[in-house]
């Protein structure tokens, strides 16, 4: 199967990225394995959309980022960690009712079984 990025992904990136903080908090690098895990290695993102789209979130009062305290066995700049604000919960909510109508309405024109939930 080809692989999903880009265009592809275009208007989606944002609901993925807060069905991913909805597992639990993360840092940017962790969210891009989440969704690549969950895609199955059909989901190519790059870091260069991912975090653009973090700070959209943010700046909207979907997500939430701290930085972490400095770890103790771990080298490296500090990091920040995303979680899912209340906001950003209704959000990804409207998100999952609007792709059910898209996925219904083109499964219906292109002879596609729709879903069910």
């Amino acid at each position: 199967m080809e692989a999903i990025n880009g265009d592809k992904l275009r208007g989606h990136l944002e609901a993925l990225i807060l069905a991913t903080l909805e597992r639990g908090e993360a840092h940017g690098l962790e969210i891009l394995r989440r969704l690549e895990e969950a895609g199955c290695g059909l989901l190519l993102l790059k870091e260069g959309s991912l975090y653009p789209a973090l700070y959209r979130l943010e700046a909207a009062g979907q997500v939430k980022a701290v930085w972490e305290n400095q770890p103790h066995a771990r080298r490296g700049a500090r990091r920040r960690i995303y979680h899912l604000t209340a906001k950003g919960q209704q959000k990804l909510r409207q998100c999952r009712e609007e792709w059910k109508t898209f996925v219904n309405t083109l499964g219906g024109i292109l002879g596609a079984q729709a879903l069910t939930n």
